[in-house]
């Protein structure tokens, strides 16, 4: 899921430029030489971990076709503070409107990246993945996917279509966690159910049902190392509710199979980036 179909990527970025446009630049438009041209760099003020070239990229290439990216960091590597993220040769007027969209994605993507790569640390020495959710900005959420893995995460569902997650909601609705399984098996036979339980007695009701996946979701600790224990192989374990960078090693090295974070995409702070400008001479 980490690759963002072109055309949905073309269209997220000509709708944030013109949201910023509008009918025209009106500062750049008075200032700028119409055909003058400049040299631009993106730098990091902080530790990050990069997420949105393309993106940020296709800002200055939309708006000046004959742009050149003359450096660009690769989505996933760690830049230092007063790092280079990105180096663009092009059309001065260009560069000044493309900025705050390219810093735009690439400050909420690299966020996202730096965030999940902190949650991925803390989780790897005991082999725990981390997931994100679909707690996502609203016609962003395939490009804050793309962060999550560039910072080390996995994906989850894309979304309500591709994979059957019985909920509390579904669980009340139907009757029981293991009425739900079952109805969930009986329209689309053959996918896999991960539901989630908000009890022992739930996880006994889904693992009773065969259930592929188990969610715990918002159990303490001494819950879910019952759990665990409870499962014994039998389903993976998933983590989920209110589980924070303080609480995540301690929560993975009780044995759960993968931990999903909806903060790495609804509160990850930006990155914070800033870009600079030299005039070419002619």
């Amino acid at each position: 899921m980490s690759a963002v179909p072109r055309h949905l990527l073309v269209r997220a970025v000509i709708e944030a430029l013109q949201e910023d446009l509008g009918p025209g630049d009106v500062t750049t438009i008075a200032v700028a030489e119409a055909d003058g041209r400049a040299r631009a760099e993106i730098l990091s003020r902080g530790q990050v971990v990069v997420a949105g070239i393309e993106p940020a990229s296709m800002a200055f290439r939309l708006l000046d076709p004959d742009s050149r990216i003359l450096h660009a960091a690769r989505d996933g590597e760690r830049i230092e503070p007063g790092g280079s993220l990105m180096r663009i040769a092009g059309r001065a007027a260009a560069l000044l409107s493309a900025e705050r969209t390219a810093l735009n994605f690439l400050s909420r993507l690299s966020g996202i990246a730096t965030l999940t790569r902190k949650f991925v640390d803390a989780a790897a020495p005991h082999a725990t993945a981390i997931f994100d959710t679909r707690k996502t900005a609203p016609g962003l959420r395939l490009l804050d996917k793309s962060a999550v893995v560039a910072g080390g995460g996995t994906n989850h569902r894309a979304g309500l279509w591709d994979a059957i997650l019985i909920k509390d909601n579904h669980v009340d609705l139907a009757g029981g966690v293991g009425r739900a399984i079952s109805l969930a098996r009986a329209k689309w036979p053959g996918a896999a159910v991960e539901v989630e339980v908000r009890s022992l007695a739930e996880l006994d009701e889904a693992l009773d049902a065969a259930a592929e996946t188990v969610l715990l979701d918002n159990f303490g600790p001494p819950e879910i190392a019952a759990a665990v224990s409870r499962v014994r192989g039998r389903a993976l374990v998933e983590v989920s509710g209110g589980v924070g960078l303080e609480t995540v090693g301690e929560i993975a090295a009780m044995g759960v199979d993968r931990i999903s974070v909806g903060a790495l995409t609804h509160s990850a702070p930006a990155a914070d980036l800033s870009m600079r400008m030299m005039k070419e001479r002619s």
